[in-house]
C-alpha cells in the first residue's frame, strides 16, 4: 500500500477545507487537502459569501481578484409575507469593508481558492480521493485511509482535519460523539428559468403552508421551497402537476417556467441537519465547519461560519505546525483552544436557527392554504417602520458573532 506524509492533511475540499490549506500554505506549512470529487461543480450549495468572508478575502489582499468572479451583489434582504412585500435585513451601514452579500455559485469560490493555494508549493490538493478511515495510535490520530485514483492510500500526518462535512468520516470513524439538535424541516431545491421583466430581488415568499426562497442567479433561480422533515414522499404522492401548483401558488411570476421542472430529478432533496459535536478534538484530530457543527440553511451562514473557523484555526496553530521542531505533545492543548474560540459562535448561530426553524417555519408549514391571509409578525413591522432597524439582522447574518481576522503570517 502507498504511503504519504504531511504536516497536516485535510479531508474535505469545501469551504473550511480549502480555506485553512490556503492559510496554512500561505504560512509555509506542508499541507494535503483530500477531496473525493474529480470537481467542485455540483449545484445546490451555499451561494452566500457574507461580508465577514469578503473581510477575510480583503485582509488576505485577494478582495479585488475575487470580486472578478462570476457573482451578483446583494446589499438588502427582502421577503413578501401574504401579499405584503417587507425589508428584512441591509447592508448598506455595516462597518466592515464589503456591505454587501456576494451570491456566487460555490464552485466559482472553492475554485478561487484552490487557484490562490496552488500558488505556494506547500499546497497540495488530491481529487477523487475519497477518505474511508483513521489511522490512530492508541487514542493519537496519525493519519488517514484514502481509496485514491492509483488505490489505496495511506496518509500519515501531524495533524488531521475533518472538514468533510454533516456526514463526516472523519468525525465517525474517530468515534467523536455527536450531538443532534433537531430539525423539523427539509428542503428542495430547483432551478427555475428568470424570465426578461423578472425583478432581481433574492428574498423569501411566505404564505399559510409554504415558505420559498427565490435566489437571483442572473439567468436562473435557485429556489428552495421547505417541507416538512420527511415530507418528501407526501410530496411526491401528490404528483409533480400538484408540486408545480404550489409552487406557482407561492410565487406567480414563476408560472411560465414550470416546464423546467420536468420530472423529479429535476428536484433535488436537501435533509436539513443541525447537530454538533460534544468534542471537536482528540490528539492529532481537528473537526471544522459542518464536520464539527453542521447548520440549517437558515440564513445561509454556514459557508460563512466554516471560514470563521478555519481562520480561527490558522491563527492559534500555524506557529506551532510551522516550526522545524514540531512537538505533537504541544498541539492538543491548542486543539482545544480552535474549539473554545468557535464554540460559542456556533452555538449561538445553532440556538438561532432551531428557534426560526421551531417558531416560524413549522407554524408557517403546518398552516393550510385555505387559512386567512398571513399576518405580518410584529418584529417585522418594526424593520419597516424604522427601516434602520435593519442593520441589526443585517449585523447577524452578514457579521456575526466573534468575526475572525487573518493574523496567520505569509511565509
Amino acid at each position: 500500500m502507498n504511503e504519504v506524509h504531511t504536516r497536516c492533511c485535510i479531508a474535505g475540499g469545501g469551504p473550511a477545507g480549502m480555506m485553512l490549506g490556503l492559510l496554512l500554505a500561505r504560512a509555509g506549512v506542508a499541507v494535503l487537502v483530500l477531496e473525493k470529487h474529480a470537481d467542485f461543480l455540483r449545484d445546490f450549495r451555499g451561494d452566500t459569501v457574507h461580508p465577514s468572508t469578503l473581510q477575510v478575502m480583503f485582509e488576505l489582499g485577494l478582495l479585488e481578484k475575487f470580486l472578478a468572479r462570476p457573482h451578483e451583489e446583494v446589499s438588502e434582504l427582502r421577503a413578501v409575507v401574504g401579499n405584503t412585500e417587507l425589508g428584512l435585513a441591509s447592508f448598506k451601514h455595516l462597518r466592515t469593508r464589503c456591505k454587501f452579500i456576494a451570491m456566487m455559485p460555490q464552485w466559482e469560490f472553492l475554485d478561487f481558492l484552490r487557484d490562490e493555494a496552488e500558488l505556494f508549493p506547500s499546497f497540495r490538493l488530491m481529487q477523487n480521493a475519497e477518505v474511508t478511515g483513521v489511522l490512530q495510535s492508541g487514542d493519537v490520530v496519525t493519519g488517514l485511509q484514502v481509496l485514491a485514483p492509483d488505490g489505496p492510500l495511506q496518509v500519515r500526518a501531524d495533524l488531521v482535519v475533518g472538514a468533510d462535512g454533516r456526514h463526516s468520516v472523519v468525525r465517525a470513524a474517530a468515534g467523536l460523539v455527536v450531538r443532534d439538535l433537531g430539525a423539523p424541516i427539509d428542503v428542495l431545491w430547483m432551478r427555475l428559468p428568470k424570465l426578461p421583466g423578472d425583478p432581481s430581488t433574492t428574498g423569501g415568499r411566505i404564505t399559510p403552508g409554504a415558505f420559498f426562497v427565490m435566489i437571483d442567479r442572473r439567468t436562473y433561480w435557485q429556489c428552495a421551497y421547505v417541507i416538512p422533515k420527511g415530507g418528501i414522499e407526501t410530496v411526491r404522492a401528490r404528483g409533480l402537476e400538484a408540486f408545480r401548483a404550489d409552487l406557482v401558488k407561492a410565487a406567480p411570476l414563476l408560472v411560465n417556467g414550470m416546464e423546467a421542472l420536468a420530472n423529479w430529478d429535476d428536484i433535488k432533496l436537501l435533509s436539513v441537519t443541525v447537530d454538533r459535536l460534544e468534542r471537536w478534538y482528540k490528539p492529532g484530530l481537528l473537526c471544522l465547519g459542518d464536520a464539527a457543527h453542521a447548520m440549517s440553511p437558515v440564513g445561509g451562514v454556514g459557508i460563512n461560519l466554516a471560514i470563521q473557523d478555519a481562520v480561527a484555526a490558522a491563527n492559534i496553530l500555524v506557529a506551532a505546525l510551522a516550526n522545524p521542531q514540531f512537538d505533537s505533545a504541544a498541539l492538543t492543548p491548542l486543539l482545544a483552544r480552535v474549539e473554545k474560540r468557535r464554540l460559542f459562535p456556533a452555538r449561538v448561530v445553532q440556538a438561532a436557527q432551531v428557534a426560526v426553524q421551531n417558531r416560524l417555519l413549522s407554524p408557517v408549514l403546518a398552516a393550510r392554504p385555505a387559512d386567512a391571509p398571513m399576518a405580518v409578525p410584529w418584529p417585522l413591522k418594526l424593520l419597516n417602520r424604522w427601516p434602520w432597524l435593519q442593520a441589526l439582522p443585517a449585523y447577524a447574518v452578514g457579521i456575526g458573532v466573534r468575526p475572525e481576522h487573518v493574523k496567520s503570517p505569509r511565509a
